[in-house]
C-alpha cells in the first residue's frame, strides 16, 4: 500500500495520506489525480489507478505555523541521520548545551548523535569533552519535508 501527497487547490502541499484515502477523495469528487504510481485498485465494477499526488478541488485554509515542529524524526532528518560529532549513524538526540546547565529544548540546541558520542558527552559541553560539531544546529525552513520521511519521486516537483 502506498502513500499519496495531497495538494491544496493552489498546489501547496498539505499532507501525506494513505493511497486508499486519496482514492476516496477522488471518488467523492473532492480531489483530482495529478500523478499516479501504477498501482490499480479494483472493485466489482471499477478500476482506479492509485494516485501518488492528488489536488483538492477547493481551497483549504492552513493555519500559519512560524516554526517546524521539533520532533525526534525531524531532528534526524535535518541532520541526515548522522551523528553531528563523529559522522556515524545517529541513534540519539543530544542537547548541545545540556538542559541541566540551562540549555533549551530548541532547534538551535538539539542535534542528532550516536550512542557513543552521546554517552561520552553526558552532562557536559562538547568543548569540555573534546567534541566538535560538524555544523551548527539551525531551524529548518521546510517542516513538511522533514515530517514526511521517505519522499516519493513523483512528489519532488510539488515540494
Amino acid at each position: 500500500m502506498g502513500r499519496s501527497l495531497v495538494l491544496n487547490a493552489t498546489l501547496q502541499p498539505l499532507a501525506v495520506v494513505p493511497a486508499r484515502r486519496a482514492v476516496v477523495l477522488v471518488l467523492k469528487q473532492k480531489a483530482d489525480v495529478v500523478a499516479s504510481n501504477g498501482v490499480v485498485f479494483h472493485s466489482e465494477k471499477l478500476e482506479i489507478a492509485a494516485p501518488s499526488v492528488v489536488k483538492l478541488r477547493y481551497f483549504v485554509r492552513v493555519p500559519y505555523r512560524a516554526r517546524a515542529a521539533l520532533t525526534r524524526r525531524a531532528v534526524f532528518a535535518r541532520d541526515g541521520w548522522i551523528c553531528q560529532y563523529c559522522g556515524s549513524p545517529a541513534e540519539n538526540v543530544d542537547h548541545v548545551v545540556p538542559k541541566s546547565r540551562g540549555g533549551q529544548h530548541a532547534w538551535e540546541n538539539v542535534v542528532a548523535a550516536c550512542r557513543r558520542c552521546n554517552s561520552r558527552k553526558e552532562n557536559r559541553s562538547p568543548r569540555e569533552v573534546g567534541l566538535k560539531l560538524s555544523r551548527q544546529p539551525f531551524v529548518p525552513r521546510d517542516g513538511l519535508r522533514l515530517s514526511l520521511g521517505r519522499l516519493d519521486p513523483d512528489w519532488e516537483p510539488f515540494l
